[in-house]
């Protein structure tokens, strides 16, 4: 499947992708700022967050809220989201409504700072404090998606720290801040366009012309800090928290190659076979066979810096130890980083990979989110076209290669869960809970 696809740039820089699509009477605009939290400052942490929600708190010629009522009383859906490198918003909307969600996103970017004040900036503050309470701090295992980079990347590295940030780091935002931030990041030249669906391309391009020519360029941006690092940990490492949790939990995570180069492929493919449904090996051998999980799974960050991360997460059943579920995970992997994977494994990985990505682009909403990935970290929106000959290319004896190099006790970092009454008695190697230990480094 290929879908249509074509790019320009605006003389200010900002990267427009368009897609037309009129099997369904919507479109979606999608944007993209190649801004995370990796680009925030020390003692800065959660900012590229919280200036997500700050967004939405109204422009120069939008009131707050007024974003969301706008878009929604015309029969559509919006939203937001931060990553490590990156922040999005988006609409989709009734075809006819084209021209509101694109003035809705441009009046954002070109006039945001205006509208911006103290009282805003202390109640969205307030609002992704209890979001870290309810989602990260108060939620079981759920301070696992900040402790497994910090744990993977050392702490110079822009993954390393928590992308919701800490509370004092929240307290301490003012205004200016907020405001710094918006001016470094937050221009066309660092951004993506992307409409996705029923649209004609000619007024689509006026729209664009029109909303989001006259916002200029940002000044010179900061270097960040590298993102190298080496393609292994140099040996295991392991932290262990106690948790108010019911069963232990392991997140098992190796360094692997990024998204988009020519090696990931082979990555990606080995962690569905790894993990990837019930016909994976995990979910065989520890879910039906031992029962010795409840849950297992494997996945990619899709980090197109420095190194992304394959992870698997599995979760005990109940009366199971964490030895026990520890011992069980790591055979698994021993045996793929022996013996390699077969034929009829790849071609099983590979249909569920490209009955995913077709079964997404059927939609004008994730079609676009995934023209803006790609031409965000890429600067070419078309290689999402390449994608499926890209993963078919791939051999058995690629996907062993990785394996072998990849999967071995040198490359493995295991953040560990355990019920708190256990005191961590069950963790095997007795790491005192909360303390990072270096297996045979």
């Amino acid at each position: 499947m290929r879908i249509p696809v074509e790019s320009y740039r605006l003389p200010n820089g900002l990267l427009v992708t368009l897609s037309e699509d009129h099997s369904a009477p919507i479109v979606a605009v999608n944007l993209w700022y190649h801004v995370g939290s990796a680009n925030e400052r020390e003692g800065r942490t959660g900012f590229a967050h919280l200036f997500e929600h700050m967004l939405f708190q109204g422009s120069e010629h939008v009131g707050a809220n007024e974003h969301f009522e706008l878009v929604q009383r015309a029969g559509g859906t919006l939203n937001g989201s931060t990553w490590l490198d990156r922040t999005n918003y988006y609409e989709t909307v009734p075809s006819n409504h084209l021209a509101t969600a694109l003035w809705l996103e441009a009046d954002r970017m070109g006039a945001l700072l205006p509208a911006m004040t103290q009282e805003k900036l202390d109640t969205q503050r307030d609002v992704v404090k209890n979001e870290r309470r309810w989602s990260v701090d108060n939620q079981p295992y759920g301070t696992w998606w900040e402790r497994l980079p910090a744990l993977c990347f050392p702490p110079e590295h822009p993954f390393h720290h928590s992308l919701i940030g800490s509370m004092e780091h929240l307290s301490e935002a003012s205004l200016e801040d907020i405001a710094e931030f918006f001016r470094t990041w937050y221009s066309p030249d660092n951004a993506v366009l992307t409409i996705a669906g029923d649209f004609d391309p000619t007024e689509a391009r006026a729209l664009v012309a029109q909303y989001f020519g006259p916002i200029p360029r940002a000044a010179a941006r900061p270097e960040l800090p590298s993102f190298t690092v080496a393609p292994s940990f140099g040996g295991a490492q392991r932290a262990v928290f106690e948790d108010d949790v019911v069963l232990p939990r392991l997140f098992l995570a190796f360094r692997s190659p990024v998204f988009g180069s020519a090696e990931y492929y082979a990555a990606s493919i080995c962690g569905a076979i790894l993990g990837s449904r019930r016909g994976s090996r995990l979910y065989r051998s520890l879910v039906r066979e031992q029962e010795v999980a409840q849950e297992v799974s494997a996945f990619t960050y899709d980090l197109s810096k420095g190194s992304d991360l394959l992870v698997v997460d599995a979760m005990a059943r109940p009366g199971v130890t964490l030895e026990q579920l520890e011992a069980a995970v790591g055979a698994e992997v021993d045996r793929l980083h022996r013996d390699g994977v077969t034929a009829d494994e790849l071609a099983r990985a590979l249909a569920l990979i490209e009955t995913d990505l077709i079964g997404a682009l059927q939609s004008a909403g994730e079609r676009a989110d995934k023209l803006s990935q790609f031409a965000t970290y890429f600067g070419d929106a078309a290689l999402l076209n390449e994608q499926i000959d890209r993963y078919r290319a791939v051999t058995v004896e690629q996907v062993s290669a990785f394996a072998r190099a990849r999967l071995g006790a040198d490359n493995r970092a295991s953040l560990v869960y355990v019920p708190r009454a256990a005191g961590g008695s069950g963790a095997a190697g007795a790491v005192t809970p909360g303390v990072v230990e270096e297996v045979g480094a």
